[in-house]
């Protein structure tokens, strides 16, 4: 099956927290085709999650959280991340409810 480009993944992701009344941006604009995806959830409150698609025990790709605590903390891994990963793009979810709709379908795998 054909992937989605980078780009049209994150436009998408953005449009349905946007339908959702989620507010979430664009933190650093990775490679348009390829990019691997971080989602950072900001609760607003000084801590974070940070997810990332890795590959399940079957062999799908699900989300997992990366880090979770002091949103420093969580910045400072994603800059981490940054700094071996240039075509990384980095979307921040601001939610009180700490909502990513990573789970829903079409956007787990």
């Amino acid at each position: 099956m054909p992937r989605l480009t980078a780009s049209f993944w994150v436009q998408a992701y953005l449009r349905r927290l946007s339908l959702a009344n989620i507010p979430a941006f664009i933190v650093q604009k990775g490679d348009e085709t390829a990019g691997a995806v971080l989602v950072k959830s900001n609760t607003l409150n000084g801590v974070a999650n940070l997810y990332h698609r890795i590959y399940g025990d079957t062999g799908t790709r699900i989300w997992a959280e990366l880090a979770a605590g002091p949103e420093a903390e969580v910045d400072a891994t994603i800059a981490n991340q940054r700094s071996f990963d240039p075509d990384l793009w980095v979307i921040e979810v601001e939610d009180l409810k700490g909502r990513t709709l990573l789970d829903e379908d079409g956007l787990f795998g």
